[in-house]
């Protein structure tokens, strides 16, 4: 790829780079209404460096609100960094593969994508590379995106994130739960299912789920439940799944408690009011901001972090009652 390890100059502190690169006050001409109200009070000022094309390419799915988090996250960085942010997702890898090749074809000045099936979009990722477009990689695929030849990555090793939720598990007492999947292939799920049954001293089992059909994830979740009551603990991946699984659990009579990976504004309520006991939150506004402003940095200063090395995890941060009125405040603006 021609942003090669070897042509890269000695890294700096991106805080650095950016106070010099910035001029508080100053305002972009052609930054959007969108993004500059998605960014209200994030930033600091304004660039006054060429404007330039960013494309941020996900795998979300219709209705996954995990994904405006995202999406917000990004608008903040592109307002500040004079960058024009171009938005598209799809959850067929294929068609995602084909939004990166849209992208080249636009001739970005940078492309930021997720990772969730990583062998689909190996080669157009290598395209990009050969036409002379910086990519980073942000929430899935913290473990392949240097086999890839990405600039950076942001995230949370979901390994790691797992292997949390498997040690809250046995501290809350449970002794089966069952990890429910939305997307079946998305390596970042399956390495979170794994990572709790490495830690969790219990039983674990694998509920497969159509996350894009709530009425489907309802009862294929209620049926488990009512199947099995030696379940005491559900295991979600989404925060939207999470709050489906609420309905599942009342609807089944089971008595077992609720958990979850990720957060949204509605899920801050229900661990507010102990319906579900914790999230494992990534922080995905702060993903979508990272990769732009990696973008922007890299194109203005020559800066990547982690010196193509080392990923910059997001996360997991565990969110439960002890510190839910710390973020509760954050999330009601969408932001956390």
């Amino acid at each position: 790829m021609t942003h090669s390890r070897s042509r890269r100059i000695t890294p700096v502190l991106a805080a650095a780079a950016a106070a010099a690169l910035l001029v508080a006050g100053c305002s972009s001409s052609s930054g959007g209404k969108k993004s500059e109200e998605g960014a209200a009070g994030a930033s600091a000022g304004k660039a006054t460096t060429p404007r330039m094309t960013v494309a941020l390419i996900t795998h979300a799915a219709p209705g996954d609100t995990f994904w405006d988090i995202v999406r917000k996250g990004a608008e903040a960085a592109a307002a500040k960094d004079n960058v024009k942010l171009v938005y598209s997702s799809d959850p067929n890898a294929g068609n995602q593969a084909n939004l990166v090749q849209n992208a080249i074809d636009q001739k970005v000045d940078g492309i930021a994508t997720t990772l969730a099936k990583p062998d689909a979009l190996k080669s157009v990722v290598a395209k990009a590379g050969q036409a002379g477009i910086p990519v980073v990689g942000f929430n899935s695929g913290v473990s392949d995106w240097k086999k890839l030849g990405l600039l950076e990555f942001f995230g949370q090793d979901e390994t790691v994130a797992g292997e949390a939720f498997g040690r809250k598990l046995n501290e809350a007492g449970a002794k089966h739960t069952v990890c429910v999947v939305q997307e079946q292939g998305n390596i970042g799920l399956t390495q979170r299912c794994a990572g709790l049954k490495k830690t969790f001293e219990g039983k674990t089992d694998l509920l497969y789920v159509n996350g894009t059909d709530m009425p489907s994830v309802k009862s294929t979740l209620t049926a488990k439940l009512q199947q099995d009551s030696s379940i005491d603990f559900v295991a979600t991946l989404a925060a939207p799944i999470a709050l489906t699984a609420e309905q599942s659990l009342a609807d089944s009579g089971s008595k077992a408690k609720l958990a979850t990976f990720d957060l949204n504004k509605e899920l801050t309520g229900a661990i507010e009011s102990g319906t579900i006991q914790w999230a494992i939150d990534q922080q995905p506004f702060l993903q979508g901001y990272l990769s732009v402003d990696s973008l922007w940095l890299y194109k203005t200063n020559g800066n990547y972090s982690g010196g193509g090395e080392e990923a910059v995890l997001t996360g997991p941060a565990i969110v439960d009652k002890s510190n839910i009125d710390e973020v509760a405040a954050f999330a009601a603006k969408g932001t956390r």
